[in-house]
């Protein structure tokens, strides 16, 4: 799972039901976004405008719905 962040460290704006969940963070890349770059699994436009509305994206792993991965994190805990 990975969580992109407009300011690196900056959870301010990740509600604290998903930034509670997350367990231990650490820093993995700096990206520059645009466009036409080309992630591995995510759509860089769809990121981009996620970034812009709500100050973070979540990437999740696969093709995992969030309601599954929260309630495979809540049985863990």
């Amino acid at each position: 799972m990975y969580i992109y962040l407009t300011e690196q460290d900056d959870f301010s704006k990740v509600p604290s039901e998903i930034f509670n969940s997350l367990g231990i963070v650490s820093f993995a890349m700096e990206l520059e976004l645009s466009p036409d770059k080309k992630l591995a699994k995510e759509d860089p436009v769809q990121v981009m405008k996620n970034l812009e509305e709500n100050g973070f994206h979540l990437q999740l792993p696969d093709s995992t719905p969030i309601e599954e991965l929260m309630a495979k994190i809540a049985r863990q805990q």
